[in-house]
């Protein structure tokens, strides 16, 4: 227990701003599941798979698992065609645009306790990301800063209880805490559309915490066929006050509900297939799913005079990124060769969370990958398990047009990959 309170501590003072993206979730949560392209809502992997099903620890004996990964993106927007000079646009400096690309480190970590034959609790600590970027220009002409991005961090711990009320069939529950900071750099010009000009850019780091809960469902319906089923609720998170006149809501920026099915098929005694499907729920938050609509909410009217029924940014339908739900099937593999070596391997595919109306605010969020492809190999020490797992996103773009600049004048594409290779260790007791 000590072990596990002491990394848990370490993971709260050790958030990184930047983690693998289906929109800004992670494709999968701890080295198994994350391995099997995210797939196991079905399965009873590790401790860490209660941040996908809660119901999944009731199947383990006591155990603890922390996994570290090294994550590196590639993000970069490109503009195309020569500002028009026409008055009040908005033009962007032509060329190719990298945010700055580093290797990022962060944990994820899980524990569990069987509590008799029927009942388990568990505990674990993980992180979002993916709507972060830092441009060494002035992308959007702010006269005080020499750089323009943001970066949101978020942090959730989450305390499970798992029930098993019929022989191979479970439920959980899950209360959640969560944490998460804001900043953003670079983004004065926008203060003539916000309802609190002062607050939306600059004003260094702002934090928020709320709470949610997740419950689920894992059953064997036959020898051979288990299926898994779990559901977060939205987390209501306390708003960014610094940042009240960029999100909507005044500053609300809650983190979406999510859903989850699966099925595992073990296909022999070495081969097990896995079978998921998720979607995130980004259309119940409005910072994010509100769309930049200039035809519906334009600060203009088509003569050429102020809207007095524009919603600016910081208000109910104020601007956001026009981030739509997001469905991703997710299929994962683990082959046992030998009694104490596995091999996974996994594919994910999902579709970008905006569409080409939307590049603009997304020059900041560039969140548009939608495939990952992964593997994984664990080897068995007894009690102890090592696991190593990779994973690769394909280069993928989204493109439109500048919708603040005359039509058809400039077009901007938005360009992702990236790469994670993560490291496992659990002890199969406590």
């Amino acid at each position: 227990m000590y072990r596990f309170v002491l990394v848990l501590s370490v993971l709260i003072l050790s958030l990184q701003s930047s983690f693998a993206t289906d929109g800004y979730f992670r494709h999968g949560y701890g080295i198994k599941n994350s391995a099997m392209g995210g797939a196991g809502t079905a399965l009873s992997l590790a401790s860490t798979g209660a941040i996908t099903n809660p119901a999944s620890i009731a199947f383990l004996n006591s155990g603890f698992s922390v996994d570290l990964a090294i994550f590196s993106p590639e993000r970069s927007y490109n503009v195309f065609g020569n500002p028009s000079n026409y008055p009040g646009t908005f033009p962007l400096k032509p060329g190719k645009y990298l945010s700055s690309t580093e290797a990022f480190i962060f944990p994820t970590l899980g524990a569990n306790w069987k509590l008799g034959e029927k009942f388990a609790v568990g505990v674990v600590g993980y992180g979002n990301g993916g709507m972060n970027s830092d441009y060494q220009l002035n992308v959007f002409h702010d006269p005080f800063s020499k750089t323009t991005g943001v970066n949101i961090e978020q942090m959730f711990v989450g305390a499970a209880v798992a029930f098993q009320f019929a022989k191979g069939h479970a439920i959980g529950v899950e209360p959640l805490f969560g944490y998460q900071r804001f900043s953003a750099k670079g983004l004065l010009a926008f203060s003539m559309f916000s309802k609190d000009p002062n607050s939306i850019t600059g004003n260094s780091l702002a934090t928020s915490m709320g709470f949610g809960g997740r419950i689920g469902y894992q059953g064997k319906l036959l020898p051979f066929l288990s299926i898994g089923g779990s559901y977060q609720s939205k987390i209501f998170m306390s708003p960014f006050e610094r940042y009240q006149g960029l999100f909507a809501q005044e500053g609300d920026f809650d983190v979406p509900a999510t859903w989850n099915a699966g099925i595992a098929i073990n296909a022999s005694q070495k081969l097990t297939l896995a079978l998921d499907v998720q979607q995130i729920l980004y259309s119940g938050v409005k910072s994010v799913s509100n769309k930049m609509d200039l035809v519906n909410n334009s600060p203009m009217t088509p003569t050429g005079g102020q809207n007095a029924n524009f919603s600016p940014l910081g208000s109910e339908n104020g601007w956001g990124f026009g981030w739509e739900d997001v469905t991703v099937v997710k299929i994962g593999a683990m082959f046992k060769p030998a009694e104490d070596w596995t091999l996974m391997a996994g594919f994910s595919q999902g579709k970008q969370a905006f569409d080409e109306k939307e590049v603009m605010f997304n020059i900041l969020a560039p969140a548009v990958v939608k495939q990952h492809l992964t593997f994984g190999l664990s080897k068995k020490f007894e009690d102890r398990e090592m696991t190593i797992g990779f994973m690769y996103a394909p280069k993928s773009s989204v493109e439109g047009t500048n919708p603040l600049e005359a039509p058809n004048q400039q077009s901007i594409r938005l360009e992702m990959m990236q790469w994670q290779l993560e490291l496992g260790y659990s002890f199969s007791s406590l």
